[in-house]
This record gives structure tokens, C-alpha cells and sequence, in this order.
């Protein structure tokens, strides 16, 4: 009966996470990763002791909470690389526009 309701429970979450109208973060992906995973295996665990629910839902708390910070910071290193590569176009934008400047120099030099 407790494994009913806790894969009911599961499939539920899932279910809600599915059903979002925007993609998931990187964070959220890692919490709902962590917190299925950390229930499974603490189901399994509570399982092998007598208490799969309790198991469960202890494993899935802390599997939550883990999933959610390494989430976290592959987020904060996505946006690190995406600001970094905005940077490099900038650059290479402003590079371009010199290089055209320094050809218009040239050929008034030239005259």
C-alpha cells in the first residue's frame, strides 16, 4: 500500500513537472533528477531495513536539496559561458569595424 501511494505520488511530480509551459532550468532539471533518484534509492534502502516509505521520502529530500545546488551551478556556468561568448562577438564586431576604419585610413594616406 505505502508503494502505491508513493509511485502515485512520484508519477504525479513528474506528471506536474511535464505539464510546465516553459522549459525547466538547468536547477530544476538537477532537483527533479536528484529528488526521483535520491527516492529510489532511498526506497530501496528503507526497503532492505523495513521502512521503504520512509526511506523514500528521506532519500528524496536530500536528493532534492543535491540535485537542486549541482543544478545551480551548472546553471551559473551556462550563463558565465553565454556572457563570455556575447563578449567574443562584441569583440569581434568591434575588431571588424577597426579593420574596416584602418583600410579607409590607408587608402586616404594613399591620395
Amino acid at each position: 500500500m505505502k508503494t502505491n501511494v508513493l509511485t502515485m505520488i512520484v508519477l504525479l511530480l513528474i506528471g506536474g513537472l511535464l505539464a510546465c509551459s516553459q522549459p525547466l532550468t538547468t536547477r530544476e532539471t538537477g532537483a527533479a533528477i536528484g529528488g526521483v533518484g535520491g527516492a529510489a534509492a532511498g526506497g530501496i534502502i528503507g526497503g532492505a531495513v523495513g521502512h521503504p516509505g520512509a526511506g523514500a521520502a528521506i532519500g528524496g529530500a536530500l536528493g532534492l536539496g543535491t540535485g537542486a545546488l549541482i543544478g545551480d551551478r551548472l546553471q551559473a556556468m551556462e550563463q558565465k559561458q553565454t556572457d563570455l561568448e556575447k563578449q567574443i562577438k562584441d569583440n569581434e564586431s568591434e575588431l571588424k569595424r577597426q579593420r574596416q576604419e584602418l583600410e579607409i585610413l590607408k587608402k586616404q594616406s594613399e591620395r
